[in-house]
């Protein structure tokens, strides 16, 4: 069992990483989307992606639970890829339709990534790399996402940094 977090800005390749990366794992791939379609925009970038991904991908669309997701559908011999962590947050800390209490949530999340029994990729978008934001949300937002990065990667086997499709190994092979 090994974790893998693949970190990367907006379009820099992450998603195309870490989808490479799991069908070379030559495992049945589990693909935990986590975004939710506010927008026609949105709508539309959900089915491309859809419509993208390999056929033989067993998707579950999961915008909160993603504890209990990894929970259920990591199993030895499986590849979960989760695409991405930072819609998950923004689901948690701002979506009015779920109740979430955060630090409960993140604390479950790193619970499960101890308990799961199969690879596991998880992308996020790194946005701590610029200014500070303006606005009480999106400074908790940036702080809430570097928090969950830090603390992934201090459990996870790889982190990887995506630029401009270009994977870096920040930590493992």
């Amino acid at each position: 069992m090994t974790i893998e977090l693949v970190l990367g800005g907006a379009r820099s390749g992450k998603s195309r990483y870490a989808e490479s990366t799991a069908q070379a794992s030559g495992k049945p791939v589990i693909y935990v989307a986590t975004a939710t379609a506010g927008d026609a925009e949105m709508a539309e970038r959900i089915e491309r992606h859809r419509q993208d991904r390999p056929h033989q991908w067993r998707v579950v669309e999961e915008p909160v639970a993603l504890p209990k997701t990894i929970a259920e559908h990591s199993v030895p011999g499986s590849c979960l890829l989760v695409d991405c962590l930072t819609l998950w947050l923004t689901n948690c800390l701002f979506n009015q339709d779920y109740d979430v209490v955060w630090q409960q949530k993140k604390d479950e999340l790193l619970a499960a990534l101890s308990r799961a029994k199969g690879d596991i990729i998880l992308v996020s978008n790194e946005v701590g790399q610029g200014i500070v934001p303006m606005g009480e949300m999106s400074r908790r937002f940036v702080d809430e996402s570097g928090w969950l990065h830090q603390a992934i990667a201090k459990q996870a086997d790889r982190v990887t940094f995506v630029t401009a499709g270009i994977p870096q190994h920040l930590k493992g092979a």
